[in-house]
């Protein structure tokens, strides 16, 4: 299969995932939405690397793994203070906190 096949899946699944956060208002599905742009981009990094013969690609796709694992843990931390707070995880309560 051609590396460029794995470049175009990347653009589609990222695509999917910022739909995703731009539509969704559900923090966790927003998150997922988040995740799965991240997972495109490792897919890009990997196949680019493909293309090119190197593995500069791969250290890239391992490093915004461990990132991602660091992210995962914050954001749903500050979901779950949010949902102890407000009883909600919906994206529109923390707007009506400004001010």
């Amino acid at each position: 299969m051609s590396p460029m096949a794995f470049v175009y899946l990347a653009a589609v699944l990222f695509s999917i995932g910022a739909a995703t956060v731009m539509l969704r208002r559900n923090a966790i599905i927003a998150f997922m939405g988040v995740e799965l742009m991240l997972n495109a981009a490792n897919l890009a990094f990997v196949a680019f690397a493909r293309l090119h013969g190197t593995i500069d690609g791969q250290i890239m796709a391992f490093f915004v793994m461990v990132i991602a694992a660091a992210e995962v843990v914050v954001g749903l931390a500050i979901i779950i203070a949010l949902f102890r707070a407000r009883q909600t995880i919906s994206l529109d309560e923390p707007a009506e906190l400004k001010g």
